[in-house]
């Protein structure tokens, strides 16, 4: 057995699971073709039970019975409903090239790169500066979410300037006076409705509110002086022991 198909010998272990790796292996050993094709024909339908997220695949029968084939080395001999044939062998996958160094200033990463290198290729100078507007925009905002902190728009400009290698500048006075680094602010609904506030009511010895009037404010305190004493006076009768009848 070859490499390719060791490799993919590995895949589809790992997706179908060991056991059923085993019983597929296990078919080159029955010797009656009817019987072959039908344990083929189990093995098929207890794929679709283990992954039931199979059927809604386009091609999902032919892709199983093929993977079946594939793991009975190409030499499966039984009555499919579909042509077996073995897959385009596609070889180990390769190993990702990752980039031999990272950033020049890691808050804006290598996106911010990307879009100074494209706006380098605007031949027209209108469209170059507005271009550089929109970037510098970018980074003052990812400078922000990095270090959790504002930039001053002159350190932006110079990082630009560092980025472009001198070809993308901006005129920092224009850039403050008309604040081209922020972003418009928009107001997503309508504003909360002011509250009026109202005046904190204090409660008296009777447990009564208590307002800011004169009048009311002594009726109230009068009718809780009287209701205070007439709770105590319950109370104090209360608590007195009975004396037994003479």
């Amino acid at each position: 057995m070859t490499l390719p198909s060791l490799h993919k010998h590995e895949l589809l272990q790992r997706e179908y699971g060991q056991s059923t790796f085993i019983l597929v292996q296990q078919l080159a050993s029955i010797e009656d073709r009817d019987e072959r094709t039908r344990r083929a024909q189990q093995i098929v339908q207890l794929i679709f039970r283990i992954q039931p997220t199979l059927r809604d695949q386009p091609d999902s029968q032919a892709k199983v019975w093929n993977h079946i084939f594939e793991m009975a080395d190409g030499e499966l001999d039984v009555d499919a409903p579909f042509t077996l044939a073995a897959q385009v062998n596609l070889g180990p996958p390769k190993r990702l090239a990752y980039p031999a160094k990272g950033p020049k200033f890691r808050a804006y990463g290598q996106a911010v790169e990307q879009l100074v290198a494209q706006a380098l290729t605007l031949e027209d100078e209108t469209e170059r500066e507005q271009a550089a507007i929109i970037i510098g925009r970018t980074m003052k905002f990812l400078y922000r979410s990095h270090n959790k902190e504002n930039a001053k728009d002159l350190t932006i400009i110079k990082h630009l300037r560092e980025l472009s290698g001198g070809e993308l500048s901006l005129d920092p006075d224009r850039v403050q006076n008309e604040n081209l680094f922020e972003f418009a602010a928009t107001t997503g609904g309508r504003q909360a409705a002011f509250i009026v506030p109202q005046p904190r009511q204090e409660r008296d010895g009777g447990g009564n509110r208590r307002s800011g009037g004169s009048g009311g404010g002594n009726s109230s305190s009068g009718s809780g002086n009287r209701r205070d004493k007439q709770r105590r006076g319950g109370r104090k009768n209360r608590n007195e022991p009975q004396q037994p009848p003479q």
